[in-house]
């Protein structure tokens, strides 16, 4: 049959017998668009590479371009895959539309020759029709998803600079960017060249909540982990959010810390000028024993308990003074972006009320009668060693804090480090645990 003769030399690029077969019968490629249900001749030719069938087949009739097989796949779609720049550039002429053109695995050519990593077809497509770049595939991924998906460095170097910012973080439909991707799959030369454009959002989350971090630290720990931590760190340190989460916390705050200041420092002064127990109201010069006595306007307190009385005034001046060093750091406008100073303010705080705390508590035991002293003296020194305890470990911790992350930026990570043997441990006892089994 003709028909058969037809893919015949399409097989073989025979352009000869095509021209015999037409002469034969001129509507013969009609009648082969209209009955055929899966590859007509010029799916045949496209993809055998038959560049001279294809172009002969075109200048007799430019429909077939346009006719898809049972996969849902033009002659187009079979050039990206294939690589064929000079096919695919008759067949784009001939069928502009089927570059949008989806098959059943929701492609379009662009898709496949990102997949393919047939950068001169990509490259020339993405120029005669860059709203297919920005077209997405099942799962909501990109052409850019796609390229880091089946590691094409170089594909993404043709697209990204085609695309705006929005289009190359886009998420897929689990909330994942391509630099996601690619940090779970450790592509390190991708990881690079993604830093490079400036073009990524490094803060960004996906529908678990993990950032690029976050990812990373769930990966096997490997040599390669450093490698990618070296290259994400210019860029982590400018742009992270954490950074300025801070001074969004101070500036919300910033009124209700004036306010306790105030109040703190109010209620030291008035403790410093009238200590618990009053003050005497008279002058004594001198007892029956003819020794020297109190004068008016002296604390009571300095007399019956000069121990208490010493301790009282040391700790309430540290509150006093603390407290108004808190008020003039919040109104002298030091940069508390500054983790060094969000440090020091946030130590003083920390100063202040538990001066204010030890102050109440040497208070309440000078003004307790006896019979009731030894049993709520007990308490209140519990209390204020407990609560100096709580305030010694948190600010060990956030000076821990503070100097690891310093280190860090140097390069050095002692913590992770440590956190890292003790795993060793744990998994080597537990191996050791089960072999004795």
């Amino acid at each position: 049959m003709a028909e058969n003769k037809l893919y015949e030399a399409a097989l073989i690029d025979d352009a000869a017998s095509l021209h015999r077969l037409l002469e034969k019968d001129p509507f013969l490629l009609d009648r082969v668009s209209c009955t055929c249900s899966n590859k007509t001749p010029l799916h045949v030719a496209t993809m055998k590479g038959n560049l001279r069938f294809v172009q002969e087949i075109l200048n007799r009739n430019l429909q077939l371009a346009e006719e898809v097989d049972s996969q849902q796949s033009s002659p187009l779609h079979i050039a990206s895959a294939k690589g064929y720049l000079d096919i695919a550039k008759i067949l784009f002429s001939a069928a502009p539309d089927m570059c949008l053109s989806r098959d059943f695995g929701g492609k379009n050519p662009l898709h496949l020759a990102a997949i393919k990593g047939h950068v001169p077809v990509l490259a020339e497509l993405v120029s005669l029709c860059p709203l297919a770049a920005r077209e997405k595939v099942d799962g909501g991924q990109t052409v850019l998803h796609l390229c880091v998906k089946y590691g094409r460095l170089e594909c993404l170097r043709i697209l990204v600079p085609f695309l705006n910012e929005e289009i190359v973080s886009a998420k897929d439909t689990d909330g994942e960017t391509i630099m996601h991707m690619a940090i779970r799959d450790k592509q390190v030369e991708i990881i690079k060249y993604l830093v490079e454009t400036g073009k990524i959002n490094m803060n960004a989350k996906n529908s678990e909540g993990q950032t690029i971090l976050d990812i990373l630290d769930e990966t096997s720990k490997d040599s390669t982990n450093s490698d990618i931590r070296k290259i994400l760190k210019p860029s982590l340190w400018k742009s992270r959010g954490p950074r300025t989460q801070p001074v969004k916390w101070l500036t919300k705050k910033r009124d209700s810390i004036m306010v306790v200041a105030i109040l703190i420092a109010t209620m030291a002064f008035q403790a410093g000028v009238s200590p618990p127990g009053g003050l005497w109201q008279e002058t004594l010069t001198e007892d029956s024993k003819g020794n020297p006595m109190h004068q008016a306007g002296e604390s009571v307190m300095s007399y019956r308990h000069p121990k208490y009385f010493k301790n009282f005034i040391r700790v309430n001046t540290v509150a006093f003074v603390s407290s108004l060093s808190i008020i003039l750091l919040l109104i002298s406008g030091l940069p508390f972006k500054r983790r060094f100073f969000m440090w020091f303010l946030m130590v003083t705080m920390w100063l202040t009320v538990t001066s204010i705390a030890v102050t109440y508590g040497l208070a309440i035991l000078v003004t307790t009668p006896e019979k009731y002293k030894q049993s709520l003296s007990h308490v209140v020194e519990t209390a204020i060693i407990v609560w100096c305890c709580v305030m010694g470990i948190l600010l060990l911790g956030n000076t821990v804090r503070l100097i690891d992350k310093w280190l860090r930026r140097k390069g050095i990570r002692p913590l992770e480090r440590f956190r890292n043997s003790a795993e060793a441990r744990v998994k080597h006892g537990e191996n050791g645990s089960q072999e004795s089994v």
